[in-house]
């Protein structure tokens, strides 16, 4: 009997080897480690900067009251500061520009007590103040006079004209500084600071050992310092900032049109100089006589009596000496030998 074979006509399949097997194996996992990095990553940099601000105390404050304690304390702390810190501009959003602005003009008036009522006004109208006035008097007839104007930044041209307007302008300086970011980084710094004191204050809550309350103490004392200094800064930026600073010197003509201060000395002003001199010199020496009076008159007294006394007083004599004998007559030479 035949035996009937059944012949398979498709080609045999080939098994792929195991090595294929764990190459896709192990690229599909490391597909799988790269997508869950990059979430992880997202995730850790959006709690990054809350974290910061804990370590940075942590490291300050040592191991901090309560060990563990104190690095939840700063994790919390760290979500406080983010929240209390100002939000930071959109790209597209617009910073407000800060500026001081100060000027100096020398203006030549008729009357100066005019032109310093005009500027007072001037000032006062634009929503300012006057911050210092200083007026002297040159002679009979003339005076200057010197002020400090406070005016907000708005009407800053406009008081500058009107003041330029009182007078012959003799001289104009004006300056314009910006400030911007000076004032942005004292706010930035001021939200940090108080959000540290306010760290600082939490962990004092917690402490439970005296030490821990005295170390905390001295560190929120040195914040605070740091904080008012920085409040301090801004206030006077702000001041700046806000009210634009003038100063205006006024001055009268005079009828020749030049400055008597500035001419050339004469005879007459010479003769005067001396003659002030002179009077100068007496002065001086009337009053180094009245110094010296008193002692002179208490001299005289004293020589007055000691002459007196030595008067009165009896005088020794003295042993008259015995005549001197006359000298013998000299002898007769004898006559000389034969």
């Amino acid at each position: 009997m035949p035996i009937d074979r059944h012949v398979d006509s498709r080609p045999p399949t080939r098994t792929p080897p195991r090595s294929a097997h764990r190459s896709r194996a192990a690229l599909a996992a490391a597909l799988l480690v790269v997508l869950l990095g990059t979430g992880a990553c997202g995730a850790g940099d959006d709690s990054a900067s809350d974290k910061s601000a804990a370590a940075s105390d942590q490291r300050e404050l040592g191991s901090g009251p309560g060990g563990g304690d104190a690095g939840s304390d700063g994790k919390r702390s760290g979500g406080t500061s983010a929240s209390g810190a100002q939000a930071a501009p959109k790209p597209g959003a617009a910073v407000a520009v800060h500026v001081i602005r100060t000027a100096t003009l020398a203006v030549e008036v008729k009357s100066v007590p005019k032109a310093v009522a005009t500027a007072r006004g001037a000032a006062q109208g634009a929503g300012g103040l006057v911050a210092e006035e200083t007026t002297e008097r040159v002679d009979d007839t003339h005076e200057r006079s010197h002020l400090v104007l406070r005016v907000p930044q708005d009407r800053y041209d406009a008081v500058l004209r009107e003041l330029a307007g009182t007078g012959k302008l003799q001289s104009r300086t004006s300056n314009a500084k910006d400030v911007t970011g000076q004032v942005v980084d004292v706010e930035s710094r001021i939200a940090t600071q108080r959000a540290s004191v306010i760290r600082v204050r939490a962990l004092m809550d917690k402490a439970g050992k005296l030490t821990d309350v005295v170390t905390l103490e001295g560190e929120l004392s040195r914040r605070q310092a740091d904080l008012e200094s920085l409040l301090a800064q801004q206030a006077s930026l702000k001041d700046r900032t806000s009210l634009a600073t003038i100063t205006l010197e006024l001055s009268e003509p005079y009828e020749d049109g030049e400055d008597p201060a500035d001419e050339d000395p004469g005879f007459l002003d010479a003769l005067a100089g001396g003659w002030d001199a002179f009077v100068t010199m007496l002065r001086w020496i009337a009053v180094a006589i009245g110094a010296t009076a008193p002692f002179l008159v208490a001299a005289a007294v004293l020589a007055g009596l000691w002459r007196l006394l030595h008067g009165r007083l009896p005088r020794r004599h003295r042993p008259a000496r015995p005549a001197a004998s006359p000298d013998p007559a000299p002898a007769p030479e004898a006559p000389p030998a034969p």
